[in-house]
């Protein structure tokens, strides 16, 4: 019994002894280390959610955290005499490896940090972005969702949205109604403008400032085109866009005025 006791005393002595202040320094490093990446990870979230979004604050904190950590398992086992310049090699290629094959959506994901941080539409407005318009309902890390006016709902890709002209319907508090009506050349222009006038004056809609701007802009090839451009508040363009045109139309054919088509005349020659 004492052999054996000896024989393991001796194996501990040369074989134990040596790795022990190795893995008790292991150990602290690890235990140490995940307690101030933890501290650390929470207070570089908390840094974060005061300046971006809350979704963004907490992924970009989740990476930090991952990242910190990783160092220190690095750090540990480099302690126990594990050769990490290999490890770290290989992480570094799996790391390449997933940054190509997830290349889409590290570019959604980047673009929509952008739309958080630069803000050019929030939730509730009407906009037109990546191929589609439609009020914003949620913008994610990765894809916005838009409700169209018939009542879809379409997901795009940020990355999408990033890369082409973002046009803002509703930022802005006023717009303006951008509208052509076509007369006859036989028609009274006078009168034409007055009835255009009266029509926008009687819609409490349009506002007074910026005056609205009725003018003859195009001489074309069938009749004489009206630009008839009323300013008014966003949430109120398509009502006065729809009623007005509505409206012209039964005070033309009340004073009158005749609103063409498109015709051409055709003249033969009769030879003898």
């Amino acid at each position: 019994m004492d052999q054996y006791l000896s024989q393991l005393q001796t194996f501990a002595n040369e074989n134990l002894m040596p790795y022990a202040w190795n893995i008790v320094a292991a150990l602290v490093i690890f235990i140490v280390g995940k307690w101030i990446v933890g501290r650390l990870a929470n207070w570089s979230s908390r840094m974060l959610d005061k300046r971006v979004d809350a979704t963004v604050a907490k992924f970009l904190g989740n990476i930090i955290h991952i990242i910190l950590f990783a160092f220190v398992v690095i750090a540990a086992l480099d302690q126990l005499g594990v050769e990490t310049t290999s490890l770290v090699a290989i992480l570094g290629a799996a790391g390449l490896a997933v940054g190509l094959a997830l290349k889409d959506s590290l570019g959604n994901f980047a673009a929509g940090v952008m739309l958080i941080l630069f803000k050019p539409f929030r939730v509730g407005q009407y906009v037109e972005a990546g191929g589609t318009a439609g009020t914003v309902k949620e913008i994610r890390i990765f894809a916005t969702i838009f409700g169209t006016p018939d009542n879809k709902v379409v997901t795009v890709p940020n990355g999408s949205i990033m890369s082409g002209n973002i046009v803002n319907y509703s930022e802005m508090p006023t717009r303006r109604v951008d509208m052509v009506f076509g007369v006859g050349y036989d028609a009274d222009l006078s009168l034409v403008k007055k009835t255009l006038q009266d029509i926008l004056a009687n819609d409490e809609r349009v506002l007074k400032d910026p005056a609205p701007t009725i003018v003859v802009g195009e001489l074309a090839d069938s009749s004489v085109n009206f630009l008839c451009r009323p300013w008014v508040n966003s949430a109120d363009y398509w009502g006065v866009f729809w009623d007005t045109t509505e409206t012209v139309k039964r005070r033309f054919d009340e004073a009158g005025i005749s609103i063409p088509f498109p015709q051409m005349d055709v003249h033969l020659d009769k030879q003898d």
